[in-house]
């Protein structure tokens, strides 16, 4: 199983499919238990190429004042109160994620689960090798206190944060220990306009903080081609999350921007293609060049014929293909040399038939 240390050495992409909630709906629509709708999309998760599965665990009343108001798509999700949505949604808790954590183990799939509440931090700590802080926590010190505490490696969401948050935030967490932190690219808008998503700001991030892994968390709706996320890789996003489904219409909550089985597909197929297409950073000749380097280079040829003994001119030379000859770039030491034996017209100079010039 890819360990999250497995991306600094190899320059490799960690895929984490975010079940966030979503397995409650699907639970409803499959007539399944929400734990068997849990385990159903972790299967689909790792079959079609994700490394980590993440969930959110939470209470609605730890979390959401009665007054907190919606900050989504009210056509995709209509409800309009952020307690009463996340009602919903908070049945799981300590012994679930325990069952669920045994099981992505089973599976050979990494376990994540965000925590919202000291509670689930206490309970998660055994279960999960990083905390992830969402972008909305970015601001709770005390809260990114006590989950550094822990001592574990931290992903930090940077959505809708200013510099002076990010960094404020970064020193909250170093002010405990000496953490191992990952900071996610991310814009706090669901779902994300494809010119809001700012994939510019990954490279910001890479030269602000050029020792620490940077990822991307993406609520863009899917494109054909899962060209966001892949893009994202290809500035320099080493850790890739993006809320999953199964179904992409059903109504509410993560649904309508998250990507499918065929979408995490694409992702992982298309990453890998860039990868492969990507290569070295050392500029050489390569293996597959050795034959063009040859053949289709030029040598210095003799224009006309020139006799043993005579002193190379200018006009005695042309150039042609293939280039196992004398380089052109050797002209300068070529003129004013001498033939050491008779060369033909068309012929091919080599250092066996010339002196060079002293």
């Amino acid at each position: 199983m890819k360990k999250f240390e497995d991306i600094i050495e190899k320059d490799d992409v960690l895929i984490i499919a975010e079940l966030g909630v979503n397995y409650y709906d699907i639970a409803i629509q499959k007539d399944i238990s929400p734990m068997e709708a849990a385990k159903l999309m972790i299967d689909e998760a790792k079959k079609n190429g994700a490394d980590a599965v993440k969930f959110q665990s939470y209470k609605a009343e730890d979390l959401a004042s009665k007054n907190a108001a919606a900050y989504w798509d009210l056509e995709k999700e209509p409800s309009t109160s952020q307690l009463e949505l996340f009602k919903k949604f908070d049945k799981f808790g300590k012994e679930e994620y325990i069952e669920i954590f045994e099981y992505c183990k089973f599976k050979n799939i990494i376990f994540l689960s965000t925590p919202f509440d000291y509670k689930a931090v206490d309970y998660l700590n055994d279960l999960v090798p990083v905390f992830k802080i969402s972008s909305s926590d970015i601001t709770n010190i005390p809260f990114i206190r006590y989950i550094s505490s822990k001592g574990k490696p931290i992903i930090l969401s940077t959505g809708a944060a200013t510099l002076n948050e990010i960094e404020e935030a970064v020193r909250a967490i170093r002010s405990i220990g000496d953490n191992q932190i990952y900071f996610m690219h991310c814009i706090l808008d669901y779902p994300t306009k494809y010119k809001d998503i700012n994939l510019n700001m990954i490279k910001t991030l890479r030269k602000l903080f050029p020792d620490n892994i940077i990822g991307f968390s993406d609520h863009t709706r899917p494109d054909e081609f899962m060209l966001v996320p892949v893009i994202a890789f290809a500035y320099g996003a080493r850790i890739i999350e993006k809320h999953f489904t199964l179904d992409k219409t059903i109504v509410g909550n993560d649904h309508y921007h998250a990507m499918d089985q065929n979408d995490l597909k694409k992702l992982r197929e298309n990453i890998s293609f860039v990868k492969l297409i990507s290569g070295q950073f050392e500029i050489e000749p390569l293996e597959c060049e050795k034959i063009s380097r040859q053949q289709a280079r030029r040598s210095l040829v003799a224009a006309i014929d020139i006799s043993k003994g005579e002193i190379i001119t200018l006009d005695m030379l042309t150039f042609k293909r293939p280039g196992i000859g004398i380089s052109p770039a050797m002209i300068d030491s070529v003129i004013g040399g001498i033939a050491l034996v008779d060369i033909k017209e068309d012929d091919i100079l080599t250092s066996e038939k010339i002196k060079f010039k002293e």
